[in-house]
C-alpha cells in the first residue's frame, strides 16, 4: 500500500536582481518509492510553462544539510544557519534555489516516520519487480 507525503515549501530563486522572488513548489514522497523524493515546481513558476519535477535521492537532501552534496543533476548545500541551497542542472541551465532548512528537515522527519532511513529495502518487492523485468524476454 502506497502513502504519500507531499509538502508545500517557499523555494527563493537565486538570480541576478537583488531580491529573489518566491516560487510555488513542493517536496514528495511516496512510500512505493523509498529511496526517492521529488520537488515539483508547477507550470507557472518555471520558464517552459509546464510543470517540473526533479526526482533524487532522499539521503542526498538530508546529507546536503550539513555539508555540499552531489556531484550530478541535482546538488545540496547548507547555506547560512537556516537555509539549504538546492541546484538543478539541466542542458537548459541550472535553477539555484534557498528553501528553509526548518521546511526540509520537517519533511525529512515525516518521511523518516513513514519509512525509516536505512530500512527502506523492506519496502522494495524485489521478487515482484524482477518478475515484472522479466515477464516478456522469454
Amino acid at each position: 500500500m502506497s502513502t504519500v507525503i507531499e509538502q508545500p515549501v517557499e523555494a527563493r530563486l537565486v538570480a541576478a536582481s537583488p531580491r529573489m522572488p518566491s516560487i510555488p513548489a513542493s517536496l514528495c514522497y511516496d512510500s512505493e518509492d523509498p529511496f526517492a523524493v521529488r520537488m515539483t515546481f508547477p507550470a507557472p513558476a518555471t520558464l517552459e510553462g509546464v510543470d517540473v519535477c526533479w526526482t533524487f535521492s532522499r539521503d542526498l537532501l538530508a546529507a546536503g544539510l550539513e555539508a555540499p552534496e552531489g556531484s550530478g543533476d541535482v546538488r545540496v548545500r547548507p547555506y547560512g544557519y537556516d537555509r539549504t541551497v538546492l541546484e538543478f542542472h539541466a542542458p537548459e541551465g541550472t535553477a539555484v534555489i534557498h528553501v528553509l532548512t526548518g521546511e526540509i528537515r520537517r519533511f525529512l522527519e515525516a518521511t523518516g516516520d513513514l519509512v525509516p532511513a536505512d530500512l527502506e529495502h523492506l519496502r522494495l518487492d524485489l521478487d515482484h519487480g524482477l518478475a515484472e523485468l522479466m515477464r516478456d524476454t522469454c
